[in-house]
């Protein structure tokens, strides 16, 4: 793989346009796909969808918890729902008909956070979506995953349309540069995505993190050190064939997610590893249990050291066993 550079590419775009440019065209060739919002189409680029779909939208206004009603009951009928809302209200508003209508109930909703993580940046903790993945691994019956980049988001809504079970889709508003070009690395649920291999230490991480992980791999390679990099976009099911590869196969483990650091991808981990008698080096990285400062989203991940030089330093921390 090429060096990897900084997040300019032009082809690049935030991981929600493509969710919808992706659902556009799947809806155009399925009239039982049917889009959902609250009051969120702009926000959530659903406004084409709607202009040239209008009988497959249903806009709820602002009123999540009717939202996941509704679609609850659309899928229940046949319809493939996709319940599209930005992630901090989705995922709290309405998880009660998260956790009773659609996954106790069996209906196959596909529950979209939009803006997910800190995408709304200086807007601030009320608008943060660092409480889903814990809340939603707690329920029974939901996929979560959180794509990295556009390849994964394009796949990622292609195999929510097609799945028979509750999925929870979380996308962000950065710009978001392909993670690698090896047609061979292939998606599906379940299953971690090596981007890039080492020897020294392992990176795990999802979404808009992934990106600065490996970069934060490239700083590691000139200091001597070898980082594999993982894209671990499905959360539950977690794929802990390949942790426990890591875990056999590195010196130690460092897990980075766009999440409070209680009850995401990095405790999940740490879990399993446990639990399982692996006892390598460990750290989480993610946003400690406080308020986060006000910024930008860019300002506020280099704030808690969710950043290129952040990773790069921490790898080198646990490396050395401090």
């Amino acid at each position: 793989m090429g060096a990897v550079t900084e997040n300019t590419s032009a082809n690049a775009k935030p991981n929600q346009d493509v969710f919808a440019a992706t659902l556009l065209k799947l809806a155009e060739a399925d009239k039982n796909i049917i889009a959902v919002t609250s009051d969120s189409r702009g926000s959530g680029k659903l406004v084409a969808f709607g202009q040239q779909l209008p009988d497959q939208i249903v806009e709820i206004g602002i009123a999540e918890q009717n939202l996941v009603g509704v679609a609850a009951g659309l899928a229940s009928a046949g319809k493939k729902t996709f319940a599209v809302s930005p992630a901090c209200f989705l995922t709290a508003r309405a998880l009660e008909q998260i956790k009773n209508d659609v996954c106790y109930s069996d209906n196959p909703v596909r529950l979209i956070g939009i803006s997910a993580g800190v995408s709304y940046g200086a807007l601030g903790t009320t608008h943060h979506s660092l409480h889903d993945f814990a809340v939603l691994r707690a329920i029974n019956n939901i996929t979560i995953v959180v794509p990295a980049d556009n390849f994964e988001t394009e796949q990622a809504v292609k195999l929510a349309a097609q799945s028979t079970k509750p999925v929870y889709l979380r996308f962000g508003k950065k710009p978001m540069q392909l993670l690698t070009e090896d047609a061979s690395i292939g998606f599906e649920f379940g299953k971690g995505r090596v981007v890039k291999k080492g020897s020294d230490v392992a990176i795990i991480a999802n979404g808009e993190t992934v990106y600065p992980a490996l970069l934060a791999a490239q700083k590691l390679e000139e200091s001597g050190i070898s980082a594999t990099v993982v894209s671990m976009h499905t959360i539950k099911p977690l794929d802990v064939t390949l942790i426990a590869q890591l875990a056999t196969e590195t010196k130690a483990i460092i897990t980075v997610e766009e999440h409070m650091i209680n009850g995401g991808l990095g405790e999940a981990c740490a879990s399993y590893l446990l639990q399982n008698g692996y006892k390598k080096p460990f750290k989480i990285m993610g946003i400690p249990d406080e308020y986060t400062v006000t910024g930008s989203q860019v300002e506020i991940l280099n704030h808690y050291g969710i950043s290129a030089d952040g990773i790069a330093a921490e790898a080198i921390k646990i490396l050395s066993g401090n």
